[in-house]
């Protein structure tokens, strides 16, 4: 199976390696992406939007054969449900890493700060005490060190799906710093945070308990989340 694995905010292809090992030696073709802007940090960001990340899975989608499997991590969640819009027949199975659908019209995260039309990565402070269990100080400087800004607009630009087929691709949503359990009653209570999510005509419900970025703190077990949601 051809797996393309969707970074979140401020990293590449290359964030997603001691994740992307175990996948391929368990027989599959890993296709870890680097959206566009986020080659180095002396990429050109000026005028990549949100729709650039999605066409640039699209195109990924496009030049190999279906089925595909799209795991998207944080922001990555909500390119490969736009992916999956797009090609709702040529996608087996959407995996949310720590993330989830985003329905048509909404926004990434337009609360993250700009500067000079990029978004460097925030100060750890400035992040969640859920999101960065077990991102022991050498973690944090090794993501410091690899982080590279992200594109303003991708940030904010709103989403745009038409596809209502996208519904019918299984999901599998694993969840680090949101248990299954918080999740099942959100979706119970109607919550809009996952009305999208809601819609999905099959969900699946993972736990790896860790922070926001399990493929630094938890990367194999992880992988082993992927291999079972693929296998699936």
């Amino acid at each position: 199976m051809d797996l393309l694995l969707i970074p979140g905010f401020w990293l590449n292809g290359a964030s997603w390696d001691e994740v992307a090992a175990p996948l391929a030696d368990a027989g599959h073709t890993v296709h870890a992406l680097t959206l566009p802007g986020l080659e180095s940090r002396d990429a050109d960001r000026t005028n990549i939007g949100l729709r650039d990340h999605v066409d640039a899975v699209v195109a990924a989608v496009d030049a190999l054969p279906s089925p595909v499997v799209l795991v998207g991590h944080s922001g990555g969640g909500a390119i490969a449900h736009a992916a999956a819009d797009a090609r709702p027949d040529a996608v087996a199975r959407v995996i949310y890493v720590d993330s989830g659908p985003l329905g048509d019209g909404g926004v990434i995260n337009d609360e993250l700060r700009v500067v000079n039309g990029e978004v460097p990565l925030p100060d750890w402070s400035e992040f969640e005490k859920e999101d960065l269990i077990d991102l022991t100080d050498e973690l944090r400087e090794r993501f410091s060190g690899i982080a590279i800004p992200q594109p303003a607009r991708v940030t904010s630009d709103k989403q745009v799906l038409s596809d209502p087929r996208r519904y019918d691709v299984p999901a599998t949503v694993i969840c680090c710093e949101f248990s299954t359990e918080m999740m099942r009653a959100w979706l119970a209570a109607g919550n809009p945070f996952v009305a999208e999510l809601a819609k999905v005509k099959d969900i699946e419900l993972v736990d790896l308990p860790t922070g926001h970025w399990p493929q630094f703190t938890r990367p194999r077990e992880l992988a082993a989340a992927i291999l079972a949601a693929v296998d699936r």
